[in-house]
């Protein structure tokens, strides 16, 4: 009876890693791609507004120029032998203003280690670059190329020159 009690304990267990991303995917919450965006300029849709309201007298422009705003993009999660990492790219005004780990490397204590000097390292060095191509973090090889890899993925999903 024991044996069968610890086998559904076993099969029942999840590592933080397991439901970090099983939690992640159900939720959509960190897929790729642009998560907020301003609205696009110019007058609604016909048809957008109230039931009844006549549509606009002018006719619509095609697609709109973006205003200057701020936009967030899901990278891409880039998986390394220590775990995936995945950033986000916070844009405002053609500038990159923040860059946000979703996932890091977590499997044990080492891994915690690099990231808490490699991670604030890179953010740091991408602001100043406004861009990805930066150097990688001495003894943090892996989680500096995929935390700019991803990071590269974000900047081409916005069209960030």
């Amino acid at each position: 009876m024991s044996t069968i009690s610890a086998v559904v304990l076993l099969f029942s267990y999840r590592t933080s890693i397991t439901a970090t991303a099983a939690g992640a995917l159900a939720t959509g919450a960190n897929r790729p791609g642009i998560v907020s965006s301003p609205a696009p300029a110019g007058p609604p849709p016909a048809g957008s507004g109230d039931p009844g309201t006549a549509p606009p007298s002018a006719p619509a422009t095609s697609a709109a120029p973006r205003p200057a705003g701020s936009l967030v993009v899901n990278g891409t999660v880039v998986d390394t032998r220590y775990g995936p990492v995945q950033v986000q790219a916070h844009i405002s005004n053609s500038k990159i203003t923040d860059v946000v780990p979703l996932r890091l490397t977590s499997g044990d204590r080492r891994d915690e280690e690099i990231n808490s000097y490699a991670v604030p390292q890179l953010r740091q060095e991408v602001l100043q670059a406004q861009s990805a191509n930066v150097d990688v973090v001495s003894g943090a090889t892996y989680t500096s190329e995929a935390y700019l890899r991803s990071l590269q993925a974000a900047l081409d999903t916005a069209h960030f020159h």
